[in-house]
């Protein structure tokens, strides 16, 4: 069979996962919505946020379980439908029912995304399985690339549609087309390959034992499922925090806004580095020792946030979002490691479990100290406590990638 399938899925899932990189631009639009819908509230404007990366990890194991069934190609167009039609209805929600953006923007956002994000993932794997790394890198560094692209076209938006505070809305109504139009050209390029194809020269390549496929329920009963959830749970915790509040935390350190939204520019650049630039590092050193080392950095630099002033903030911010970007780039290859590529998609949807707690959790926890910044004349020092926790849990994730490889060797003896 031909490769150039291959490589125009490929090539369609990296635009694709471009435009979903839209939704890591949110800190551009946290205090405008925070003021325009919620009474000045961050952390329940955060919530929309918090709830579109909660509920991606639904419609990852909703959609990839959907994808066998269906087909890839109908799922990522269902998933871009239903990304756009709650970019649309977010559009409209009037300033008294500001909770309704949970709903679009937050819910169905998340669920279209779930849909096209583990999908498109999958997708490619199955057509370079003896890449994995460097293919996952690809695809999901275009998610961060597009937050490097449309972060510059969404400020201008928001200005001319009014500024901050009045042009958010109507700059989700643009962002709504974009993504219908994507996803929906993209979604006739993503096609699996025919089943057992190059399996053979990936294992010969790989030198290694045969993985086992899992099916999602083989996987919900293994320990390593939950090793795994637990792990991506907590490493993505201080990269969220500050993807999600970089654009304030820059202002609460002096920044005028124009400076500060610069600074959710160079985050995003940097995670569509990492996730690239990580993948490809853990098909040399491994996928278990890569995400320790990110998480060991992530542990240090989450602590010298609210102490390094000046420029040097944006040195740290950007290798946070380094770190974080990485973490988003080896979980599917690690998920595809231990689990298998036959049910990936939906797998890895399960495992998204981990990344939707965890967002939840950093959405609550950096906007309750916000609200806390902004109540104290923009003192970042009462932020300090959030990134005390970030540093917490990036420790805590290694432990966990400890006992993660201690019960991978157990379960190869077994096997053995």
């Amino acid at each position: 069979m031909s490769r150039k399938p291959g490589v125009y899925a490929v090539l369609a899932s990296v635009c694709i996962q471009m435009t979903l990189g839209i939704a890591y631009i949110w800190s551009l639009f946290q205090n405008g919505i925070a003021n325009s819908l919620f009474n000045g509230n961050h952390a329940s404007a955060q919530l929309t946020f918090s709830l579109l990366l909660a509920t991606l990890t639904v419609g990852g194991a909703l959609g990839g379980k959907l994808g066998i069934r269906y087909g890839t190609r109908r799922i990522v167009f269902i998933g871009g439908l239903v990304l756009s039609l709650g970019f649309l209805g977010a559009s409209f929600v009037p300033a008294q029912w500001g909770w309704l953006l949970w709903i679009t923007y937050g819910i169905m956002g998340g669920l279209g995304m779930g849909f096209t994000y583990s999908t498109t993932i999958a997708c490619a794997q199955k057509w370079y399985p003896h890449r994995k790394g460097m293919i996952t890198g690809i695809i999901v560094s275009s998610l961060g690339l597009g937050g490097v692209m449309f972060s510059p076209a969404a400020q201008w938006l928001l200005v001319q549609f009014g500024g901050v505070g009045y042009g958010e809305q109507s700059t989700f109504r643009v962002l709504a087309i974009v993504f219908f139009v994507v996803c929906t050209v993209g979604s006739l390029f993503c096609k699996n390959p025919p089943e057992g194809w190059r399996l053979e020269q990936a294992a010969a390549k790989s030198n290694a034992r045969p993985i086992k496929n899992y099916t999602p329920m083989q996987m919900l009963k293994s320990i390593k499922f939950y090793l795994c959830v637990t792990t991506f749970a907590v490493a993505c915790m201080g990269g969220l925090m500050m993807i999600g509040f970089v654009s304030p935390i820059l202002q609460a350190h002096g920044f005028n806004p124009d400076i500060a939204s610069f600074g959710v520019l160079v985050v995003s650049m940097f995670n569509a580095i990492g996730r690239l630039g990580w993948s490809w590092l853990s098909d040399k050193l491994g996928r278990k020792n890569t995400i320790m080392l990110m998480l060991g950095g992530s542990a240090v630099l989450s602590l010298l946030v609210g102490v390094i002033s000046g420029g040097g903030v944006f040195v740290l911010v950007a290798f946070i979002g380094l770190c974080y970007g990485g973490v988003l780039g080896t979980f599917p290859v690690l998920t595809a490691d231990l689990f298998g590529p036959k049910h990936m998609a939906s797998n890895y949807g399960f495992v998204l479990l981990g990344f939707g707690a965890g967002a939840i959790a950093a959405g609550q926890i950096s906007g309750h100290f916000n609200n806390l910044v902004v109540q104290h004349n923009g003192d970042i020092r009462y932020m300090f406590p959030a990134f005390i926790i970030a540093s917490a849990c990036a420790l805590t994730g290694v432990v966990l990638m400890q006992l993660l490889k201690w019960r991978r060797k157990v379960d190869a003896k077994k096997d053995a």
